[in-house]
């Protein structure tokens, strides 16, 4: 089975910075999207960023240019580096990978157990 480790988040004032990480341990065939989730309460879970297999970035609007996702499949892990933090950042972080599966016909995903993010002075 696939665990996922996060670390990195804790609290921060206003325009600090914070570098999450999130190691996925197991049994792993080959990795494909990895990515950040959050959720602030009373919210959805939407998506912060995603990196795919080929290094390709995408960011949701509000954390764009001020935030770093990257990864090191080497060490199947995956990064997210917040800077300028907001207020409103404050959410539970996620960590989400898929792979492909045995025989590489569909994608699994796993999510992390969550990270606490809360910015304020």
């Amino acid at each position: 089975q696939v665990q996922l480790v996060e670390s990195g988040g804790g609290l921060v004032q206003p325009g600090g910075s914070l570098r999450l990480s999130c190691v996925a341990s197991g049994r792993i065939f080959r990795l494909l999207d990895m990515g950040w989730y959050r959720q602030a309460p009373g919210k959805q879970r939407e998506l912060v960023a995603i990196i795919t297999s080929g290094g390709s970035t995408n960011y949701q609007d509000s954390v764009k240019g001020r935030s770093t996702i990257s990864r090191d499949n080497a060490k199947n892990t995956v990064y997210l580096q917040m800077n300028s933090l907001k207020p409103e950042d404050t959410a539970v972080y996620y960590c989400k990978i898929s792979a492909e599966s045995r025989m590489g016909t569909y994608a699994l995903y796993y999510w992390g157990q969550g990270t606490q993010v809360t910015v304020s002075s």
